[in-house]
Parts: C-alpha cells; structure tokens; sequence
C-alpha cells in the first residue's frame, strides 16, 4: 500500500512537471530571506526552496552559475534516464571496445565493473567537454516567433523536467544498487569495493 502512494505521487508530480504550470504561482509557507524569491523555477508546492540558506549572500552572477549547473544537470539526469531505459528494450549494433559487445554490457550499476578503463575515460572527457563548452540554447529552436510568456513557460518546464529527471535519476540507482547491497554497513562496502575507478 505504501509503495502504492508513492507511485501515485510521483506520477502525480510528473504530470505537474510537463504541464504549463503559471510562472506566476503564489509561494507557499516554505520562505526564505533571499534576492532571488522571485526568480524562475518558485512554483508550488515548494515555493522558494533553499534550507541552506545558499542563496541568502550571494551576487547575481553567482546565482546564474548555479542556475547553468542545474540547467546542465538536469539535461544530463534527463539523459540518463533515457539511458538507464532504453537499453532494457534495444541495444546499439557493435562494439565498445575490441571483443566486448553493447550486448555485453549488463543494464544499471552492474554495468560499472563491464566497461573497460578507456570507455570510462572517454565519458570523462566528454562529460567535461560538455561542461566547460556546452552551450544551453535559447529554447526558441525552430520557433523563433516565440512571445514573452510562452519563452517563460517553456524555461519553467526545462527547469521541472530536470528536477524530475535528477530524482528519478537518483531512485533509479537506488533501486538498482539494492540488488548489491546487503543491509548495514557492509552493504555499503560491497557497493564501494565495486567501483573500480575509485582505487
């Protein structure tokens, strides 16, 4: 029953996330003393949602650098759900490396032991590519008679999808990484003594 709400909840928030939700949404009880309360992206239920305090003392150009990585890591966690997907229905016709099939190569954390030390260098070094060059865009591609608000929905709806992707992203591994994990402690040294790339 209870992973029965859950669900309910978390199809309810995805609706919530694709729908045109009004920029202008009253903030809920949550607030905080900060310069950026009416920025882009304060919706409810949340409202203006910063525990931390991480926004209290900073300057704009700060506040558009941590807006770029959300925006960035949202893009990226709605790939990788994508990824973490598709691959349990189709699969890539080749090889990764010489003798190792995209077939070979198990779906989810099971994967982190498969690939070899030159395709995760190759992930590295694009990940980063894409983070010190990527560009964001102007989300008017193709539309360029695009007026003020629906330019405005249509960064809101960027900003909610990224934010489902990177829960989802997180659940997903999670969920994943159980069949690892024993309970305790241990657990969390079989997960750790998985990962190669950390030695």
């Amino acid at each position: 029953m209870k992973s029965a709400a859950v669900v309910a909840l978390a199809m309810l928030e995805s609706v919530n996330a694709f729908a045109g939700v009004s920029v202008s949404a009253p903030r809920s009880a949550i607030k905080m003393s900060s310069p950026y309360e009416g920025e882009l992206g304060v919706i409810d239920p949340t409202g203006f949602f910063d525990p931390l305090g991480l926004s209290t003392s900073i300057s704009p150009e700060t506040f558009e650098q941590y807006r770029t990585a959300e925006l960035k890591h949202g893009r990226v966690a709605q790939l990788c759900v994508i990824g973490y997907i598709v691959p349990e229905f189709y699969r890539f016709p080749g090889e990764i490396a010489p003798g190792i099939a995209f077939a070979d190569i198990p779906n989810g954390v099971a994967a982190i032991n498969t690939i070899p030390a030159l395709g995760w260098l190759q992930m590295v070094f694009l990940i980063g590519a894409v983070d010190y060059w990527g560009v964001l865009g102007d989300f008017s591609i193709g539309k360029p008679d695009l007026d003020a608000d629906e330019l405005e929905k249509r960064k809101l709806q960027e900003l909610q999808h990224g934010r489902l992707a990177m829960i989802a992203t997180l659940e997903l591994l999670r969920h994943d990484s159980q069949n690892f994990v024993s309970p305790g402690f241990d657990g969390l040294d079989n997960l750790i003594t998985g990962l190669p790339f950390l030695y």
